[in-house]
């Protein structure tokens, strides 16, 4: 019996382990940290042996293959003895695929994936489709392969989750955007990082689907590189060479396969960031054959994706947006760039390299005020001190940012909170970032 072993008992490394169980997999699954109770009990159920707080070698490196949560590094010292060993190692997106005959559509992008993905299937599930929701947002794609039957699944990938997919292969791959993020897991060499984002269009054939935003200059640079197959289906702000998806006359415009066309002003989404995402969900849809009224009323009454410019409420005329989904430095520009009042702007965290040359001008006419959230802000004191705006420094957490941010709004201003940067140094995650945002927001 082959065995398969899993490092990482997290969401993704949960339902591998169910899956490798059901395939009938001598399954062990290892996690260095803590596993989650509902994890725990998950595995119990299934009959998984299971082992936390440490990994013991020679329960891991016999194994025939390795399923690697996206969280864990190429350079932690287990992985480099197992790719040194010769053990494949693979993500639990690529072990799932095997298992499913669904059609796959897949998302990834520096900025905008979540909401794509989320809007993409939220049309798929309004037009009546059996679809299920994977990858970094919903349930564990191996997990509903295991226990449920999709016809088709929406999946959102991060570059760690391209990384370790090899035969998978994407129906329609939707590629947003691509901007500096996580170099510090890519050697600070963005090229690696291009190459992973590019992994999306690894294994497609004439029959499948390649969107891209049709303006971003590294994306437009790599597509000779790739030996494309697929159709491509570039989007655009305007008409321009290429583009089958643009804004004309106040209507968003579909060329391809099908011609599609909506009122801008009918979009639940507001902003361009968002005019994007809902270019290539649509596109998506359209392409899957979803009926063009499905399409429009999805698309109308959309609610958004939680901790992504979602409005908190107001406070003496002050409006507060929790934008804690911006981890990099380019979610920021689109936050900013969509601020339609002087903005006191809440950043800080753990930096993955940024370089915020790129928001410079924008915080320059927006923001009136910063606060700098996070227990190392010298780069940031270095960065944005000389531009003479106020500037508060907190390291103790939220309250007190959100308070100092309060203090410095006047009225009919916004505070927004678009970090650039990782939430681990104060917060468990960029969830409880926002949701402890929002919490003291409320308790003004």
């Amino acid at each position: 019996m082959e065995r398969i072993v899993i490092l990482g008992a997290g969401e993704s490394g949960a339902g591998a382990a169910v899956l490798a169980k059901v395939k009938g997999f001598d399954t062990f699954v290892s996690d260095a940290s803590i596993i989650k109770p509902r994890y725990k009990e998950l595995l119990d159920r299934y009959g998984i042996a299971w082992e936390e707080g440490h990994h013991t070698e020679e329960l891991i490196l016999n194994a025939s293959e390795v399923v690697k949560s996206p969280g864990i590094p190429e350079e932690a010292p287990l992985v480099v003895k197992l790719r040194q060993q010769g053990t494949p190692i693979i993500s639990e997106i690529e072990f799932a695929g095997r298992y499913t005959d669904a059609k796959m559509i897949c998302i990834t992008g520096s900025n905008g994936k979540t909401t794509t993905t989320s809007l993409i299937y939220h049309i798929f599930k309004s037009a009546g489709l059996n679809v299920g929701l994977a990858g970094n947002i919903g349930q564990s794609l191996a997990l509903q392969v295991a226990t449920e039957k999709h016809d088709y699944y929406v999946i959102e990938l991060s570059s760690f989750q391209l990384d370790g997919m090899y035969d998978f292969r994407a129906n329609i791959a939707v590629l947003m955007n691509i901007t500096p993020d996580h170099l510090d897991r890519y050697n600070h060499c963005m090229q690696n990082y291009v190459d992973a984002k590019f992994r999306i269009t690894q294994n497609q054939t004439p029959e499948d689907a390649f969107i891209y935003w049709n303006d971003d200059p590294i994306i437009q640079r790599e597509l000779a590189k790739h030996g494309l197959k697929a159709q491509l289906y570039p989007f655009a702000a305007i008409k321009e060479q290429g583009a089958i998806a643009y804004v004309e006359d106040g209507q968003m415009k579909i060329e391809q396969p099908i011609a599609f066309n909506m009122e801008q002003e009918e979009l639940a989404l507001r902003g361009t960031h968002n005019l994007y995402n809902s270019m290539a969900a649509s596109i998506s849809a359209n392409i899957a054959g979803i009926e063009k009224e499905n399409i429009r009323e999805a698309l109308s009454n959309f609610k958004g994706v939680e901790h992504r410019l979602e409005r908190v409420c107001d406070v003496a005329g002050v409006h507060f947006i929790n934008d804690s989904k911006a981890t990099n430095v380019n979610s920021c520009w689109y936050a900013l760039q969509s601020m339609t009042t002087k903005t006191v702007l809440i950043l800080g965290g753990k930096d993955k390299g940024n370089d915020y040359t790129e928001i410079e001008q924008l915080v320059r006419e927006k923001c009136s005020a910063l606060v700098y959230l996070g227990l190392h802000n010298e780069k940031l004191h270095a960065f944005f001190d000389p531009m003479g705006l106020p500037v508060v420094e907190v390291q103790s957490g939220m309250k007190e940012a959100v308070e100092a941010a309060f203090h410095l709004a006047k009225k009919g201003e916004t505070v927004l909170l678009s970090p650039c940067c990782a939430s681990f140094d104060l917060f468990k995650s960029y969830e409880d970032r926002g949701d402890q945002f929002k919490a003291c927001v409320r308790a003004l």
